[in-house]
């Protein structure tokens, strides 16, 4: 991999090594004989391409695409940037080598820029329901293994905000650990006695349990499966003392109901386990 696509990796927030080691697991899986192009194409024999949007979106994962490419010794050229939203027909990245490289590389490329890019247009859906309100859309860590890192970039292209990376940089109280705990406070105790600066959330299923939570000096909340009267009489028993998020069967078409209860974040595990992938193809020319 150039350092310069390393650069561009890292300033995203993706380790490059990930990302080339994502990618030689790719080509792995392919096997190393392509016994369809190879008795058609020479070694000599070369080709170009586009690989174009066939429908809006958001982008996102060009510089892993690229890693793909670099990967098998193809040239490219980004024609748009991830993040940006594009128009079906819009060419994405111009590539150019050896045909059978460039058929090795179609469809690992695909497959990574169309998952990045359905992820990113969904969540940019959701940017776009809220707009106007101060509520922020979140992920969850309901990824795909050895993805999560991935995902959640494509999550920050459209426009959204990252939940925590893994259970190891802050603290999440579900119901199971207030079952087993006892209570709200009881769990919450035991974790900032061990971390006393660690970033803890607490789940609340009721409204009894958001006092207790602020009593015990929770400073951010998640609402779980509250109705809309529910999380506003939180948001005002809350009264900035805490962030609140809500979550549970949170659907698009009331995502700004819900926004506009005064809620600082929406929980959305389906940006990244249920998006549809961004229809792009590549064209030779």
């Amino acid at each position: 991999m150039t350092p310069e696509l390393q650069g561009r990796l890292t300033d995203a927030g993706l380790d490059p090594q990930a990302v080339e080691n994502l990618v030689r697991v790719a080509l792995d899986e392919d096997g190393h004989v392509d016994v369809t192009s190879e008795p058609i194409f020479s070694p000599e024999d070369t080709a170009s391409g586009d690989f174009t949007a066939r429908e809006d979106g958001i982008v996102a994962g060009i510089p892993v695409a690229e890693a793909v490419f670099e990967a098998l010794d193809v040239t490219y050229t980004a024609k748009a940037a991830d993040g940006d939203r594009v128009n079906a027909g819009q060419a994405l990245i111009s590539v150019n080598g050896p045909t059978r490289a460039l058929l090795r590389a179609e469809r690992i490329a695909l497959n990574l820029l169309t998952h990045l890019s359905g992820i990113a247009t969904a969540t940019g859906r959701w940017v776009d329901a809220m707009e106007g309100t101060k509520a922020k859309v979140r992920d969850s860590r309901k990824t795909l293994p050895g993805l999560r890192a991935l995902q959640k970039y494509a999550v920050r292209c459209g426009g959204g905000v990252n939940h925590r990376m893994g259970l190891h940089d802050s603290a999440l109280v579900k119901d199971n650990h207030v079952a087993a705990a006892g209570s709200v406070t009881a769990a919450y105790q035991a974790i900032r006695g061990v971390y006393p600066s660690l970033h803890i959330q607490v789940e609340c299923d009721t409204l009894a349990q958001v006092e207790e939570a602020l009593a015990v000096g929770v400073r951010s909340i998640l609402l779980d499966n509250m109705t809309l009267d529910q999380m506003r009489e939180a948001v005002r028993l809350v009264n900035g003392r805490a962030e609140l998020e809500a979550s549970g069967g949170l659907a698009l078409d009331r995502a700004r109901d819900v926004a506009v209860t005064g809620v600082d974040y929406l929980s959305v595990g389906a940006l990244t386990h249920s998006a549809r992938v961004l229809d792009i193809g590549l064209d030779f020319t």
